[in-house]
């Protein structure tokens, strides 16, 4: 197909909505969008095993994930960037004497090395996953993880910035933060899909809400903030659409062209 084009999605806020539900309109514009013969992706922070089935769902088979640290083109796994396992293994240890748990994840799995904490169940719960994380405290040191989730109340999480130059430190809940690769962004990720297609900017569309979408929505040729996303992130797009449940994701499509 001449005009081919790929479009990325965020899911949580973007294809999903608040209730983490997959509005029917949205549905029915990625199906179009297959049909059309586009390349429809996903770009996200969630590990891939917490969108399984959404993807199944959409038969999605090219995904950013970790914000860009493991991605898959078509089913083929193209780029890994996992944590710098020393490192970690230190963070960890501190984390434990400031009664800061950690969750480990890699594409298959999440682990914790604690048996239980109240900010695990807290901040775990919103994600809305149906599982909790297994314990498994030398989990980190058998696989390659590319996020860990370090639980710890607002402000606290300076220390750790303070200390591991070799992460990046995003608050994503009121007692979690991402840890991931110094530097990694969906941006990069992405990045390393379109080498493989070689499609001109052009044909590059994102579609985002959140904070960890300002690089992607800045890079990407044709980047679209949700309605619901907050200023800062619309500040980065060239275009806003509606809010995801007011038929964002249908909207912004039909803005550009790639559906009617």
């Amino acid at each position: 197909m001449k005009d081919k084009s790929i479009i990325f999605f965020d899911i949580d806020g973007t294809l999903l909505n608040r209730e983490k539900k997959l509005p029917e309109s949205t549905r029915r514009a990625v199906g179009e969008l297959q049909d059309a013969g586009h390349i429809v992706a996903i770009a996200t922070g969630r590990a891939p095993f917490m969108f399984k089935e959404l993807r199944e769902s959409l038969g999605i088979e090219t995904y950013v994930s970790f914000n860009g640290q493991y991605v898959v083109l078509e089913g083929e796994v193209i780029y890994k960037n996992p944590l710098d396992a020393k490192a970690l293994d230190r963070m960890t240890e501190e984390a434990l004497e400031n009664d800061h748990p950690v969750v480990y994840l890699n594409e298959d799995d999440m682990m914790s090395n604690v048996p239980e904490h109240e900010y695990i169940t807290e901040g775990i719960s919103t994600l809305k996953l149906d599982m909790m994380p297994g314990h498994d405290p030398s989990y980190h040191e058998v696989k390659e993880l590319y996020q860990t989730l370090l639980f710890c109340p607002e402000g606290e999480e300076q220390q750790y910035e303070a200390a591991y130059d070799a992460f990046d430190f995003i608050r994503w809940h009121p007692v979690s933060v991402d840890v991931l690769p110094k530097g990694g962004s969906k941006a990069n990720g992405i990045e390393k899909v379109i080498e493989r297609l070689g499609l001109p900017a052009d044909r590059q569309y994102a579609f985002g809400d959140g904070p960890n979408d300002l690089e992607m929505l800045s890079t990407v040729h044709h980047s679209f903030a949700m309605g619901n996303a907050a200023d800062k992130v619309k500040s980065h797009a060239k275009y806003i659409t509606k809010d995801v449940d007011e038929d964002g994701i249908l909207h912004g499509l039909q803005m550009a062209g790639l559906i009617k």
